[in-house]
Formats: structure tokens, C-alpha cells, sequence
């Protein structure tokens, strides 16, 4: 299984530059990095990122992540994701584009 970070494409290239990141604004407020599963990432993305086009979808193994991990309840009672330290680019499985389509976002074909 994997799970899923949206980054805004500035978000995204600032990372893959430095080679590790705190998370957007969210997640530095909230002091963990926000993840979604395949089932949770599309209303993730029309919930956060409404009319945003110029997005990332990135995909993690949450088994490499270690115990700063945590399945932790969030919108509707469901358990999300949460990584409690600094992402790095060494985690990233893939990347792909999330652009945003006449009725909401265009997900790559296999994740949801």
C-alpha cells in the first residue's frame, strides 16, 4: 500500500532542491506531515485544494517511515497518516501531475 502527499508545484521543487522538507504551511502549523490514502487522497485534494491546477502527487511506502509514522483519527473518524519528523526525497516512490479537470482533479490511473 501506498500513501500519498499533494504538494503545490513550488512546494514540490523547493523539496526535490533541498532534498528534505517540513511539509507545507499545514504541516509545519500542526507539527507533522499531512498524508492520505488511495481512498482518502481524492477528497484530500478537492477539500484542501479546491481550484489548484498546478499540483504534485507524490507516493510513499509507509513501511520505510518507521515508528515517526502514526495512524492518527481525522476528518469523518477515519485514520490518516501523520509523519512526525522531516520528509526526504530518498522516501519518494514517484511523482506525477495532479491537474485539475472540468470536474474536479485528474488523478494518474492506477491510484484510485
Amino acid at each position: 500500500m501506498l500513501i500519498f502527499k499533494i504538494f503545490r508545484r513550488p512546494e514540490w521543487e523547493e523539496f526535490r532542491a533541498a532534498g528534505s522538507t517540513d511539509g507545507a504551511p499545514v504541516d509545519v502549523a500542526d507539527g507533522f506531515i499531512h498524508f492520505s490514502t488511495a481512498e482518502q487522497v481524492t477528497e484530500t485534494a478537492a477539500k484542501h485544494f479546491t481550484s489548484e491546477s498546478d499540483l504534485v502527487l507524490v507516493a510513499f511506502d509507509p513501511d520505510t517511515m518507521g515508528a515517526d509514522l502514526k495512524w492518527e483519527t481525522s476528518r469523518g473518524g477515519a485514520l490518516f497518516p501523520h509523519l512526525y519528523r522531516q520528509l526526504r526525497m530518498d522516501e519518494v516512490i514517484w511523482d506525477k501531475s495532479l491537474p485539475l479537470g472540468a470536474t474536479g482533479h485528474i488523478f494518474p490511473e492506477g491510484v484510485i
